[in-house]
Formats: C-alpha cells, sequence, structure tokens
C-alpha cells in the first residue's frame, strides 16, 4: 500500500517546483499552505490553484473540494518529509556550510568555484532554516552533480535538525562568533550549536573542512581522521584598501571583496575547490568574479565618498572585524553604525565597539539605536540617534566629502536606507 509521503512525491514529480507563496506561485507548482501566528495559508490554497499551482496540499479539511487539493495532518511537516524523501534519491553530494559570520558570501563563492566544473545547486538567498532548507533541497534536479546548503540558526539543536534534513555529506564551519548569544547561551553555546555539523559529520563518516584560523574549531580537528585544514599554506593576502588582493601559489588577483575578514571565506572556497579538483587558474578566476550583494560588504562610490555597505547584519565579532579594517584603510574614514541585536550582555559588548571606535579614532561617528548609548558615553564628538528616521535630516545634511563610510549593525534597526541618504551634501 503506498504512504502517504510516496504519494505525495508522486505528485511532486508531475508538477514544477515548490512553493510556500501565492505571491509568487508559477505555473504547476505544488503549493504548500503553511500556518504561522498570524496566518493560515489553507485560506489562499484556491488562490494558488487559480494562479496556476497544479496541486495544493493543506492541513485543513474544510479547504478540500476537489481533487487538486491534497490533505495533510500538517502542511509543514508534509513539506520537511518531502524533502527529507527527495534527498534519500539524490545521488550528488550535499555540502553543508554554517558558521556565525560569513556564511552567505562563503556558499557563494564556493558556488562560483564548484560551478567551473560541475552542475551545482545553492542555496538561494538566504533560505539557511527550518522552511528554506527543505525548499532548496526540493529545487534539486538529478542532473545536479553537487548542491550546496547554507545551515542558519540561533539556538542549540536548530543545526542538528536541519542534518536530519539535508544529511550532508561535507561539512565546513566558517567561525565561531558572538552572534545570537542570547538565545544560544552564551559563546559556549554558539561553539555546540554550530557544530552540531560536525556531529553529524562524525557520525555519517563525512568529509569536514576545518577552519585553523580559529582556535575553537582548530581544537576539533583532532576528532576526525583525514580532515581538510584551511587556510592554504599557499595562499596568501597581499592587501585589502579596499579590495583585497590575494596570492594563490605563484598566482595573484585582486577581488571585489572587501574587508580582510573576506580573507577566510576565500580561504574556505579554495579549500572547497581544490578537494573537488578544481584548478588554482579556475578557483581565482571564480573568487574575482564574485561582486558582493544585498548589502554585504558592498562598495558604493558617491563621487569622493566610498561607502561599505555591509548592514546586512552585525555581532561583536563581525563588529570588530569590520571597524579593524576600517582603521588600516587609508584616508578620511567615518562610521554609522547600528545596535547588535540578540546579545547576552548587550551593554557590555556595545561598551566594547565605544572602545574600538575610541582606539581607532575615526573622523565622524554617528550611532544609531537604544543599546549604542553604551558606546557613545565613551567618545567625543560623536552622534547618537535613537532611530534611523531620527539620524535621517542630520546625514543627509552632512557632509562625507573623500570619506570612506561604514555602514554596519543588525537588520533590523534598518540601516538599509542610510546608504541612499549619503551624498547629497558631500
Amino acid at each position: 500500500m503506498q504512504s502517504f509521503i510516496e504519494f505525495l512525491y508522486s505528485r511532486f514529480l508531475l508538477s514544477d517546483g515548490v512553493s510556500i507563496d501565492t505571491r509568487s506561485i508559477k505555473k504547476d507548482n505544488l503549493f504548500f499552505a503553511l500556518k504561522g501566528p498570524n496566518f493560515n495559508a489553507n485560506k489562499y490554497a484556491e488562490k494558488a490553484l487559480e494562479l496556476g499551482a497544479a496541486y495544493a496540499v493543506v492541513d485543513e479539511e474544510e479547504y478540500v473540494t476537489d481533487d487538486r487539493f491534497i490533505l495533510a495532518e500538517d502542511a509543514q511537516k508534509a513539506l520537511q518529509d518531502l524533502a527529507v524523501f527527495h534527498r534519500s534519491r539524490l545521488k550528488c553530494p550535499v555540502f553543508a556550510l554554517t558558521g556565525s559570520n560569513g556564511k552567505t558570501t562563503t556558499k557563494e563563492l564556493i558556488n562560483l568555484v564548484l560551478a567551473k566544473k560541475y552542475i551545482t545547486h545553492a542555496t538561494p538567498g538566504n533560505y539557511n532554516n527550518h522552511l528554506g532548507v527543505p525548499l532548496t533541497l526540493l529545487h534539486i534536479h538529478p542532473q545536479v552533480e553537487i548542491a550546496i546548503i547554507e545551515m542558519g540558526a540561533n539556538h542549540v539543536g536548530e543545526i542538528a535538525e536541519l542534518c536530519t534534513y539535508a544529511n550532508p555529506t561535507h561539512g565546513l564551519i566558517t567561525n565561531i562568533g558572538e552572534a545570537h548569544t542570547e538565545l544560544f547561551g552564551g559563546i559556549e553555546g554558539v561553539l555546540r550549536g554550530k557544530s552540531e555539523l560536525f556531529d553529524h559529520m562524525r557520525q555519517t563518516g563525512g568529509k569536514v573542512f576545518i577552519n585553523m584560523d580559529d582556535f575553537r574549531l582548530e581544537n576539533m580537528s583532532k576528532r576526525f581522521k583525514d580532515p581538510v585544514l584551511f587556510p592554504a599554506d599557499d595562499l596568501e593576502l597581499l592587501g585589502a584598501d579596499p579590495y583585497l588582493k590575494i596570492k594563490l601559489g605563484s598566482q595573484e588577483v585582486v577581488t571585489n571583496l572587501v574587508g580582510r575578514y573576506n580573507y577566510g571565506n576565500i580561504a574556505a572556497a579554495v579549500a572547497v575547490g581544490r578537494e573537488f579538483g578544481v584548478s588554482d587558474e579556475q578557483l581565482l578566476e571564480a573568487v574575482a568574479s564574485y561582486t558582493p550583494e544585498n548589502q554585504r560588504s558592498q562598495i558604493i562610490k558617491k563621487g569622493s565618498v566610498t561607502i561599505i555597505n555591509d548592514c546586512y547584519n552585525a555581532n561583536p565579532t563581525s563588529m570588530k572585524a569590520a571597524l579593524d579594517n576600517l582603521e588600516s584603510m587609508s584616508g578620511k574614514k567615518a562610521v554609522i553604525l547600528g545596535e547588535m541585536k540578540e546579545l547576552q550582555d548587550a551593554v557590555d559588548k556595545h561598551l566594547d565597539v565605544g572602545r574600538w571606535i575610541k582606539k581607532a579614532g575615526f573622523d565622524q561617528v554617528i550611532l544609531v539605536g537604544r543599546h549604542m548609548i553604551a558606546a557613545e558615553q565613551l567618545l567625543e564628538n560623536v552622534y547618537w540617534f535613537e532611530t534611523v528616521e531620527a539620524a535621517r535630516p542630520f546625514i543627509e545634511k552632512r557632509s562625507f566629502a573623500d570619506h570612506t563610510v561604514l555602514i554596519k549593525g543588525s537588520r533590523s534597526v534598518g540601516l538599509s536606507k542610510v546608504a541612499d541618504m549619503i551624498g547629497l551634501s558631500s
């Protein structure tokens, strides 16, 4: 007798992709009607069919009106179970990566590197949670030769759950930093949570890639037989003012990446590429071709102003790295920084930001957000605002001529609007 998941998989094979949002439905999609605290997509299942979906998976019987509706006990669990079932039929390696900082950049670099030799499929954007990972898996077609899956987490147990969906054959942790410490329960909780990927690899005999520049990860190298260690001995950072220039073997290349912290992301991609037989020449071509998007260390030029737009997110580890990088650069420098969210000891961590700024002696300092008051108290010639909108009139009138301006903070602060405010008076 055919099980529910086998029946659902047969309908999945007859459909063309999976969707959980009627706003992005495509013809012949398999639509899953998910629920949340403030929404019930069962109500929109019929609309999904009207918009072209082939089938709609619902979990409330009243919405089933014909055989295009598939009734599940729980639509979200059905989506996840379907992803697991599909994953079990894939023959290609599945490369998973997580970490506190640099996940998406590293994922994009690895994808570009591996695409030089293989047909790849990688997590789109930051689809790295309990819904994004199953959706990514369900879009891997049989012709794919390597899949790259990004995994995000803000509490212990989440990476372990994502591993049950993706069942990765290869795993890499970019680094262990002070991200989401409030929810993880401190830095040791971050280490425990991110290490769940390596725990899975130990249990399944998978291949791990270990960042030896992170002492917490370096300590794990002894647990594995024949791990891939990086950075490579012949990979060298030649400069970063503002773009990273690297040397691999005897070959040099200037990248489109800013920030010395991105060296670790490049090192990871080099290690993965070499492990999968990509030539050094192809590696460098791929790395040089990558241009950051989505406000991750993006360079924006406005006349004599150079903006480093790095406001996608922030935590103490990435904030210090960004400030250290700016300090190492030449010329006049300004910072527009937003507070960092989801931190244990938030006041102390923002006091640290004040100390780092004071040490660097930047020419202009603008701080945004309630917790940034702690940093403001340690500084002179600093401007603090509670919100981005409160800061808008000041920033729009301020001249940043001949400055390099770093914009960084947690996404929820709303610094994504700031780059557009700069330049009106510069």
